[in-house]
């Protein structure tokens, strides 16, 4: 039953209005002229910047004819005309991460997010702020924080999403239960219609065109009995037009009523809105449940309690490692509660969990703000992990956040529950239920026709389900397109028929936003996957979470655009380039929209030679870092990696590009650096880098940055120094393989000889592989995969006596180690032993925890700063490095973020810039921050260089810190002796 709607197809938008015609080529060259002439900011008409917002966060993707950023309101006004004047439509867009499908479209794009961020006015007495439509909401909340004040609606994606995104859907967020949405929290709004009217809108109506004013008036005035019983009574009702707040007992509200309306009735430039006081001090109590049903009942009784959030999460989303942090159970509820005091917010939540506790399996109270914070992340990340389950499985948004009063929650999951049994889908509810609101990710097949249709047949009999429960189809996110075409069955016919009187009153020529809201497409009709390869494309890494398919691959950017994350705070790294840039083609979500679109072909037609993907992917620094960071686990340096090798190898259709000189300076370095061991020409070579005209000479020959100096090569490398060591055969203590990376090997020999003697004083015996072994990194990170395979297959021989032998291998170099976990069982999956060495490979700190956990390390007692690797960050964890350092006295905190050296990347040429402003986002200000006297750490090589050679700061390996501790213990000893 495709047609389980049947009944409820409305007219679609392309039958309405001028607007809904797509133009044709040479039109849509008529309409860039036409904007160019008009607008004074950037219009972009290019297959890049068209594709690259194809999509939001929802399962739709539309083709626009070009993207418009607008400098002010009168460029939108400008905007506006050229489109209105050429019948060309036209949506507002924020950060893009709507989950309905409402931030995309087939005309023109709004982006609002490059110049329209204004903070004009904070007003401490008067609670209120002055926005523009793109400021992001902890922009305004860090502003408004200097006075004390916040904005009380935080979708869990604050840290990217707009206040004019927010307003378009009325978002909410996880404080509703204590400030309502975001219709409760707007004051007043500027906006521009269509036809080119201004309005202001604020109760009353005063500022609003006479025209629209009298004709909405009209429409309430001849509805007042269906608008004051039609609507449902409960705290998130967001689906259709707030049409109910323009009656005469709610003060005539326009503001309110333009809030929710999805960019269909008018491009907002501007708005007034209230700030409420922020507590003085914040208690999280975490209540455990048998399962989320008991949670969702006992939600309810909680809000008595006047808590400022009521969240609830089941153990599917939760990792192991937070697990730990929360009480027993199969469900939690996240109740934050606040005081003036820490006192009084801690008494405040004890009172709760007294009154909860005989229904819960235990409860927590968590204080401080960091260990908040990680728990919050948990919570905030659940819309993208939720989208891969454990089994691997993908699930989708559609029906991401419908909602019910509060006291129906456990009753509505129950029977949603036995839906999902009936139609043979799963998902994972968690979400608002304080306010009913349950957001979840159901995997449903949306590359397969029968999958569709079950989607469509599951849709319509959810939405009844909801609707016999007294809920809305939306709770937070808006209809768009993914529940639009269902709201004849919350509404009925006859209130979504003023709907659309209310919205051709407004936009007479459909030419905003069309298909949204009213006269909408069907629920199945643009899904995103449409035009994506039906069969596994040929690549070489294996994709082992993605059934080996680089198509499901792409297809883990959902678009929550957590990389799109600009502020300071926090230890990720995701995404680097695009908080430098700011450009949407430079974070993670951008690149795989690109991907994306070279897979569809439509956009984007040039296969694996498209320009736009290689132009996206050269500011990419391979950082790995939204590997971990990315909710979904998107590996942008791995699929850059994969582009690159077909890219320049070119297949069947498409010629192969001849590769920079840099690939072959920086990706064969390791052979490079041993044939210059082997003839030991590094005092000469040393020499010559002295000299500028030479270096001058070899950095363009090599492709490198001329800002860049040679770094100096040791006269001895510390395999050299290995074999010269006597007595290595007679050592005792277990054994550890000692990895000869080329970093420590050919460049820091001293790391390595360092890490000898720790691990010797440990009670180990270290050994190094007699034979050349090599992790493959400076070929994978230049795309040179066939080379790599070359290589690691020559490492695995090397290193096979160890692995048989059992033997942990150490790694001192942190990129290294996360190449040996990661990207060699990726290449290699046809070969057990590149398995086997991922689970051998350990950190330098990892070993001494696992293999000496009893020996102490000197102490050092002395605060530290620096680095800790991107991929160490994002493959491995630094939690063994964070045990030692705090044994060894060592305390603060390393930076997060990337250096911006990043191995190759900031040596080749044209990076530079980029690389210094990386350094300078988080790394260089801490370095300044830094008392005198503190230690400098840096495990990875390129991390050490970026910080000499952009600060003359020296850092070093841990293994050379605990090593100089040894000595001056040992010295300390023999002084003590021969007192």
């Amino acid at each position: 039953m495709a047609d389980a709607v049947d009944g409820q197809r409305q007219e679609p938008a392309q039958q309405h209005g001028a607007a809904g015609r797509t133009p044709d080529a040479e039109e849509a060259r008529e309409v860039e002229r036409a904007l160019r002439g008009a607008v004074r900011g950037e219009v972009a008409f290019g297959a890049k910047d068209r594709a690259l917002v194809t999509m939001d966060a929802s399962n739709y993707r539309r083709v626009p004819l070009g993207v418009v950023a607008p400098r002010d309101a009168e460029d939108v006004a400008a905007a506006l005309a050229v489109c209105r004047e050429r019948g060309v439509p036209v949506v507002a867009r924020g950060a893009g991460t709507s989950i309905a499908g409402q931030a995309t479209g087939t005309g023109v794009v709004l982006d609002c997010t490059r110049h329209l961020r204004g903070i004009e006015e904070i007003d401490p007495e008067s609670r209120t702020a002055v926005v523009g439509p793109g400021v992001v909401l902890d922009e305004l909340r860090a502003a408004a924080g200097a006075h004390g004040l916040t904005f009380g609606p935080d979708p869990s994606t604050h840290s990217r999403c707009t206040l004019g995104g927010m307003i378009g859907n009325n978002s909410c967020g996880s404080h509703s239960v204590a400030w309502g949405t975001t219709a409760d929290n707007v004051r007043e709004v500027d906006v521009v219609t269509y036809r080119g009217e201004r309005a202001r809108l604020a109760p009353g109506g005063e500022g609003v065109p006479e025209r629209l004013r009298d004709g909405v008036r009209s429409l309430v005035r001849g509805e007042l009995a269906r608008l004051r019983t039609g609507f449902p009574e409960l705290p998130r009702r967001i689906s259709g037009y707030a049409l109910d707040e323009l009656l005469p007992e709610k003060g005539e509200d326009w503001a309110r009523a333009f809030t929710g309306s999805e960019g269909t009735l008018g491009v907002l430039t501007r708005a007034r809105v209230r700030l409420v006081p922020v507590p003085g001090a914040r208690v999280l109590a975490v209540l455990g449940y048998p399962d989320e049903s008991a949670a969702a009942e006992a939600a309810a009784g909680l809000l008595r309690h006047g808590p400022l959030t009521v969240e609830g999460m089941a153990e599917d989303l939760v990792g192991e490692g937070a697990r730990a942090a929360l009480p027993r159970g199969g469900a939690w509820l996240f109740v934050e509660v606040g005081g003036d005091t820490p006192a009084q917010a801690r008494a405040h939540a004890e009172a709760l969990c007294r009154d909860a506790a005989d229904g819960t399996t235990g409860h927590t109270l968590v204080t401080g703000a960091a260990e908040q914070r990680a728990l919050w992340r948990v919570r905030e990340d659940a819309s993208g992990t939720a989208t891969r389950r454990p089994d691997g499985g993908e699930a989708w948004p559609g029906w991401e956040d419908c909602a019910v009063p509060p006291a129906r929650l456990g009753a509505y999951l129950r029977d949603f529950r036995a839906l999902l049994r009936e139609y043979g889908l799963r998902g994972l509810p968690y979400g608002h239920f304080g306010d009913g609101c349950i957001h979840v990710r159901i995997d449903f097949d949306l590359l397969d026709r029968s999958g569709i249709a079950r989607f469509r047949e599951f849709s319509a009999a959810l939405a009844d389900t909801v609707v016999a429960h007294g809920g809305s189809l939306s709770g937070e996110h808006g209809d768009g397109q993914a529940r639009a075409e269902l709201l004849p069955r919350m509404y009925g016919d006859a209130m979504v028929g003023l709907f659309g009187r209310f919205k051709d009153l407004w936009d007479p020529d459909a030419g905003l936003n069309p298909g949204m809201l009213v006269r909408p497409e069907p629920i199945d009709a643009n899904l995103r996957f449409a035009p994506l390869p039906r069969r596994p494309v040929d690549v070489e890494f294996g994709y082992p979470h993605d059934g080996g398919d680089f198509s499901a691959a792409v297809r883990r950017c959902v678009g929550v655009a957590k990389c799109r994350d600009e502020s300071v705070s926090g230890a990720g790294v995701m995404c680097p380039s695009f908080r430098v840039t700011g450009q949407e083609q430079h974070s993670t979500r951008g690149r795989a929209r690109l991907l994306h679109e070279m897979l569809a072909g439509e956009v984007v037609t040039g296969g694996w030679g498209a320009e736009e993907v290689h132009e996206a992917l050269d500011l990419c620094l391979s950082c790995k870092g939204c590997r971990s960071d990315c909710p979904v686990g998107v590996d942008m340096a791995t699929y850059k990696a994969e582009f690159l090798h077909h890219y320049h190898e070119g297949d069947g259709e498409h010629p192969g590009r001849r590769r920079p000189l840099a690939h072959y300076s920086m990706g064969w370095l390791p052979l490079w650096l041993r044939l210059v061991s082997a003839t030991r020409t590094a005092p000469l070579l040393n020499a010559g880098a002295r000299v500028p005209p030479l270096a001058a000479l070899a950095k363009r020959l090599g492709g490198l940055a001329p800002e860049r100096d040679v770094p100096p090569l040791p006269r001895e490398s510390f395999t050299r120094w290995w074999r010269r060591q006597p007595g290595r055969a007679r050592e005792r203590g277990r054994p550890v393989v000692l990895w000869p990376d080329t970093f420590t090997d050919q460049l820091s020999p001293e790391a390595g000889s360092a890490a000898v003697r720790v691990l010797r004083d440990a009670g180990l015996r270290p050994v190094v592989p007699p034979g050349r072994v090599c992790c493959g990194l400076t070929y994978v990170s230049t795309g040179q995969l066939d080379r790599a395979r070359a290589v690691l297959r020559r490492t695995l021989d090397a290193v096979e006596p160890a692995l048989d032998a059992g033997l942990p291998v150490t790694v001192l170099e942190p990129p290294c180690a996360a190449a040996l976990r990661s990207d060699v069982p990726e290449l290699l999956g046809d070969d057990p032993r590149a398995a086997r060495l991922a689970g051998a490979v350990r950190t330098f700190a990892q070993t001494l925890r696992e293999q000496a956990p009893g020996w102490t390390p000197p102490r050092l007692d002395r605060a530290v700063a620096g680095q800790t690797h991107c991929h160490q960050h994002a493959v491995i964890g630094d939690d063994a490095d964070r045990w030692l350092r705090e044994r060894a006295g060592l305390h603060g905190t390393l930076s997060g973020g990337c250096c911006g050296l990043a191995g190759n990347f900031g040596f080749e040429k044209g990076h530079y810039d980029v690389s210094v402003a990386c350094a300078e986002d988080r790394l260089l200000p801490d370095l300044r921050a830094a008392d005198p006297g503190t230690e400098l750490l840096a495990d990875g090589y390129s991390c050490r260089t970026q910080m000499a050679q952009l600060g003359g700061y020296r850092a070093r390996h841990l293994a050379e810190v605990l090593a100089e501790g040894l000595d001056r213990r040992t010295a300390r000893g023999t002084a003590e002796s021969r007192g």
